[in-house]
């Protein structure tokens, strides 16, 4: 008999290839929505894969109770996904902040109550690094709650935090995903606004000058993979898995990539620090890079490869496939 996996977020753009990942592996899918007229554009993305006719799709929101019980009833393992993602600097940061934290506690409480085995959430790099020098990193690591890191990495920072403790105590088994800067073409239209906006902003000219911004990152296509392998990877209970390319990926070199695949109004021009922060005087979008800004952080990801069996795909190939499906 199929196991059952609820994945929180299932819209969203990695939940939407989670969920692909997991019907290709011959799961039975549970995904939450806010409201199921959402879930149409999913629907239509997982059209053409084995079992999609019977994801089961179930409203509920993180920031209330209702609904929980009935979306985790008969799963076997929970993906939780769902989290706002700003690349902006909010006003507010509990904007980010509150709906990441309490909708994580929610989640997790409900799980146990219901008797979950094991939860896979999605957390970040940015909960491990943020705030901390450029060096290497593992997974070991917690970003520094004390620096000025932004809202969503403290969003990011606290909600994992939350989840750990919550846990802590259970028998629940968790295991979190740590992403770095996620890129790749989208199914269906619900792509990630941010990140499909950065790289449409790049090839469509709109980016005048490149920023001095080195990130971990990593292909949507093999989130998805490492999340389903979390599921009952059997060493991989209790462990946080960093889903980032070893070495900081410059954007000067992400921009070469594409200009190179033929996207002539990609910028070359290096966009200075000093202009940037003043930039950020005025501009939230110039102010969540701050940061970033010169710092090189590099990851020890081998506990991936060697538990999730992690073969990355080549960041050349997320770029241009990324670029030529949003150039469409």
């Amino acid at each position: 008999m199929a196991k059952r996996v609820l994945v929180t977020g299932i819209t969203g753009y990695i939940g939407q290839h989670v969920a692909a990942e997991l019907l290709r592996q011959k799961y039975e899918v549970v995904g939450t929505v806010r409201s199921l007229a959402k879930a149409e554009n999913t629907k239509a993305a997982l059209y053409s894969l084995p079992g999609a006719s019977n994801v089961k799709y179930v409203q509920a929101d993180v920031l209330s109770d209702s609904g929980w019980a009935e979306a985790m009833n008969g799963c076997d393992f929970v993906i939780h996904l769902a989290s706002p993602f700003l690349l902006a600097e909010p006003k507010d940061e509990n904007v980010m902040i509150t709906p990441a934290v309490e909708g994580t506690k929610r989640v997790i409480k409900a799980a146990i109550k219901a008797g979950i085995k094991r939860v896979v959430l999605t957390s970040s790099v940015v909960s491990m690094t943020s705030g901390r020098p450029s060096g290497t990193y593992g997974p070991d690591s917690w970003s520094d709650l004390d620096q000025n890191i932004g809202a969503y990495a403290k969003s990011k920072t606290l909600a994992e935090k939350s989840a750990w403790e919550t846990v802590n105590g259970s028998s629940m088994e968790l295991v979190a995903i740590n992403p770095g800067f996620v890129l790749g073409p989208s199914l269906g239209s619900a792509g990630d606004g941010t990140s499909e906006a950065m790289i449409a902003n790049l090839i469509g000219g709109k980016m005048p000058a490149i920023p001095d911004i080195a990130m971990g990152m990593v292909d949507v296509r093999d989130i998805a993979r490492l999340h389903v392998a979390a599921l009952e990877a059997p060493k991989a209970a209790g462990k946080r898995f960093i889903a980032a390319s070893s070495q900081p990926v410059a954007m000067a070199y992400l921009a070469e990539t594409l200009k190179n695949a033929g996207y002539k109004k990609v910028p070359s021009r290096k966009a200075p620090n000093f202009a940037i922060k003043l930039m950020a005087l005025f501009d939230r979008e110039a102010k969540g890079m701050v940061p970033n800004l010169g710092v090189k952080i590099a990851y020890d990801n081998h506990e991936t490869v060697e538990i999730l069996n992690w073969k990355p795909t080549p960041l050349e190939i997320t770029f241009t496939e990324m670029a030529a499906a949003i150039s469409k």
